[in-house]
């Protein structure tokens, strides 16, 4: 067959069993089983499919997965997040929209401890939405900045999301996570920059309140034992990282280490927290590394069918700069996030377009964290983003989605603008990355 051909079958084939409602994982592996042998035969394909998928798990590289979500499972289900929203409250005074500022200041702090975007978006939502309704919020300043806010956990490190890319796209883990570090910091700028903006334009979507003043030595002392230790936690996972002390590896597992110790510490170290934290734990890992199996075995499959080698040579010959092909891959992953959850993204575009990108001499790292982006993203876009879900789950009666969908526009469009940016100054991206040790 053409190479083109075997990629109209595989893609094919994978959009229509998607629309049967099989899990993802599951379409691949049945992809993944005809292919082998349709180029590989029968006994031979069933063989190095097999030892595909065994090596494709079996790395050391990708022991941050379960060890940044175990961290965040324990950080959530402990309840430390709440005191630190508390303290953050305190030192907010009397800005305009001083709720959404803290809903974005909350979950950029949370996104450095935990990469579960779901998990941050039900923790704020649960604690500022009431409050926010109550004191008048309309639903675009009550949603809206915990949304964006709960999605910048897959951008600033550890995120779970970014070494499943960077495994998937077999670029550095270290690096790509490191890389997140600047842009995501300035998708929040953006966020409180919109929020203060508009608040001062329309005082009235978010009403001004008597706040109660507390004392200066009242919130140092707050912050010190409620939010500076946090910092240890960070240092733990991205300061090794970043200095060149730990991999990426052990950084994770000093992450998670220290996060049990801090836990004990507040005398919240329960056999419950233990239990739920664990088990999340399992059921997130073992999700992401059948992911990973799938996924790994599916480029293999590409690139010894021809398919990928066929493709690559067919964007080549077209007489168009690289940033234009770059641009054309941004615009098809902002498509697909109206439509396709992350992980699909994922599976589908990281073994055709990083391949790509490299070849046409573009940084995988400055590309792969345009995709990061992009994946944050597709998490609020409507109709099927599964931040809007989970908002609607934990949203006060009678808000429908269409007020959830108006409420994530602006902050879309925050995302959009970093995106554009980072794509115009690379060095927003690998700045950090370029100065590790």
């Amino acid at each position: 067959m053409e190479w083109w051909q075997l990629l109209i079958v595989f893609f094919g084939s994978m959009v229509g069993l998607m629309l049967t409602g099989l899990p993802v994982a599951f379409v691949f592996l049945l992809i993944n089983l005809v292919g082998a042998i349709l180029v590989w035969g029968f006994l031979p394909g069933l063989n190095l499919l097999t030892l595909s998928m065994r090596s494709s798990v079996s790395n050391f590289a990708l022991l941050p997965i379960p060890m940044f979500v175990l961290l965040g499972e324990v950080l959530f289900h402990s309840g430390i997040g709440f005191a630190v929203i508390e303290v953050i409250d305190k030192w907010l005074g009397r800005l305009p929209g001083r709720l959404g500022l803290l809903a974005v200041a909350s979950g950029t702090l949370f996104s450095t401890l935990s990469g579960s975007s779901i998990g941050t978006t039900a923790m704020l939502g649960t604690v500022l939405v009431p409050d926010m309704e109550r004191r008048g919020y309309s639903k675009a300043m009550s949603i809206g900045p915990v949304i964006g806010s709960g999605g910048l956990a897959m951008i600033i490190p550890p995120s779970g999301i970014a070494v499943l890319l960077a495994a998937v796209a077999e670029v550095s883990i270290g690096k790509l996570l490191i890389a997140g570090i600047v842009p995501g910091i300035l998708i929040a700028i953006f966020y409180a920059a919109y929020i203060v903006i508009r608040c001062r334009l329309q005082p009235d979507i978010a009403p001004a309140y008597e706040v109660a003043p507390v004392p200066l030595a009242d919130k140092l002392r707050d912050t010190v034992i409620h939010v500076l230790p946090l910092g240890v936690i960070m240092f733990l996972v991205l300061g090794v990282i970043f200095l060149g002390l730990a991999t990426p590896t052990e950084a994770a597992a000093s992450g998670a280490l220290g996060a049990f110790a801090l836990v004990a510490c507040y005398g919240r170290l329960t056999w419950s927290v233990v239990y739920k934290s664990i088990m999340g734990t399992v059921h997130v890992t073992v999700m992401v590394l059948t992911i990973i199996l799938t996924a790994t075995t599916f480029a293999q499959i590409l690139a010894f069918s021809g398919a990928a080698r066929g493709l690559m040579s067919f964007t080549m010959s077209f007489n168009v700069e690289p940033m234009m092909i770059a641009l054309l891959f941004q615009a098809v992953l902002l498509f697909l996030g109206m439509f396709v959850g992350i992980v699909p993204m994922i599976l589908i575009t990281a073994p055709v377009f990083f391949p790509l990108v490299d070849a046409l001499g573009l940084n995988t790292i400055w590309f792969g964290l345009l995709t990061l982006i992009n994946l944050e993203m597709a998490q609020s876009t409507p109709p099927f983003g599964t931040l809007l879900f989970v908002m609607k789950g934990i949203a006060p009666k009678g808000t429908q989605l269409e007020d959830i969908y108006k409420a994530a526009l602006p902050f879309l469009a925050c995302d959009l603008t970093v995106l554009l940016l980072v794509m115009v100054f690379p060095d927003l991206a690998l700045w950090l990355p370029a100065i590790m040790r």
